[in-house]
């Protein structure tokens, strides 16, 4: 069977060179990913139009590849399936058409660990063998999922554990959206059928025309209710295929969560940080971690690349935040290093100074192993929050979640292989030469 083509003005741009803190400054863009060896398009992570562009180039006519693409994203993305045979509402001999040119996509659980408080984290595999990770964390009163946005790190950022990794490459649209969609497989939450339409779950076929045969649903209470993408990588540094993962988890028609529910956290990317606002719209929370260039400089390195003035000044200018939209700090508490008094009172002076609408999550160190620094006392992070919290900046110190499973906050680090850009090269070039 011939491999299906991408239409040329479909194919997932590259991101343009940019310079990274991190082991080398500047590095260049993150590999490609190794094409399926099939030759099938996953249909995870691409939009409506996309699919049925797809659909056209692979034979059908105009108004068939849109009604199709209209069905098929229904299911994929407000239903839930894994499989082609699972879409009732089309005709049991397109089915077969489709698995044969496309798959449905989701990222391979390699492992699963449960923290004593309940807090879960799945070692992912992508299709092409490199591993990632996303936590699930429940509360009382939501239930959030801190999504990867990369495999590895270029940051280095001292504190961080995922920051001892090299970043192998960008996760792609449908690798991050296909994390929200894996959770919900694992939580049983897409929703399910009404009553008055239970004949498509049946598996009753519907009319080939029949552009509102897609069955109506109830939602159910869920459990995932938030999304911070805080896992491994910097977004900011992956921008287009965040961008897009979100905006189909955004999507009335897709996933849809609120943007108000979803909140992206940079180490300070400040060139990229309006089109975050302007392109994404969702909540911004900001490693700052530090009120010092020195200090700064060392635990957050891309400080050295756009210091805290300006990274503030961007924060000030971030589109859409308002007293009701809060930017959020966050500040991990680093042993006589970043914790005193006049570190809280220097915070406090910035965020007046350039009247940001923010609060401040205080995060006790989380240790792994070799780490250079140790977590403040409880009453060394008590006085610093005091000090936050009197000026009147909301201060929450947050309970650390994961940490029998090192699913806490700064401690995801998998175990992918760290293989130089030299040794990737000569595996390819002897991978095409096997191939021969």
């Amino acid at each position: 069977m011939r491999a299906m083509q991408l239409p040329t003005d479909l194919e997932p741009s590259l991101p343009a060179n940019m310079p990274i803190a991190g082991h080398i400054d500047p590095v260049p863009v993150p590999r490609e990913v190794t094409p399926r060896d099939d030759g099938r398009v996953d249909l995870i992570g691409l939009p409506k139009k996309q699919i049925a562009a797809l659909f056209e180039t692979a034979g059908l006519d105009v108004k068939a590849a849109k009604l199709r693409a209209k069905q098929v994203y229904h299911w994929l993305y407000h239903r839930g399936v894994t499989e082609f045979e699972n879409m009732t509402d089309i005709a049991k001999t397109m089915r077969p058409w489709l698995a044969e040119r496309f798959v449905i996509g989701r990222p391979e659980i390699v492992e699963a660990q449960v923290s004593t408080d309940g807090t879960r984290k799945w070692l992912l595999r992508t299709a092409d063998k490199h591993d990632f990770e996303m936590v699930f964390i429940p509360d009382a009163d939501r239930g959030t999922l801190c999504v990867s946005s990369q495999v590895g790190c270029t940051l280095n950022c001292r504190f961080c554990h995922t920051g001892t990794m090299r970043l192998v490459r960008n996760l792609t649209p449908g690798e991050i959206v296909g994390q929200v969609m894996l959770a919900r497989d694992s939580l049983g939450e897409w929703p399910k059928a009404n009553d008055t339409r239970i004949g498509t779950m049946a598996g009753l076929d519907f009319d080939d025309d029949d552009e509102d045969a897609a069955s109506a649903y109830t939602p159910d209470g869920r459990l995932l209710t938030n999304i911070v993408m805080m896992g491994m990588g910097e977004p900011l540094y992956n921008f287009d295929n965040v961008r897009d993962a979100l905006k189909l988890v955004m999507d009335g028609d897709g996933l849809a969560l609120s943007k108000r529910r979803i909140t992206l956290s940079t180490s300070g990317v400040v060139p990229m940080m309006e089109r975050c606002g302007e392109e994404i719209g969702v909540n911004l929370a900001v490693s700052l971690h530090a009120v010092t260039k020195d200090v700064r400089d060392e635990i957050v390195p891309i400080n050295r690349k756009y210091g805290i003035e300006e990274l503030l000044q961007a924060c000030a200018d971030y589109p859409g935040a308002s007293n009701a939209r809060r930017i959020t700090f966050e500040y991990v508490m680093l042993k006589d290093k970043n914790d005193s008094d006049d570190h809280a009172r220097e915070l406090v002076r910035l965020i007046k100074q350039y009247k940001l609408p923010a609060k401040v999550n205080l995060i006790p160190f989380n240790p792994w192993e070799g780490a250079p620094y140790e977590c403040s006392s409880p009453d060394r992070i008590k006085s610093f929050a005091k000090i936050v919290f009197d000026a009147g900046i909301s201060a929450p110190v947050r309970t650390p979640r994961g940490r029998d499973i090192d699913a806490a906050c700064g401690q995801l680090k998998t175990a992918a292989e760290k293989k130089s850009r030299a040794e990737l090269d000569r595996l390819a070039e002897e991978k095409q030469a096997a191939l021969g």
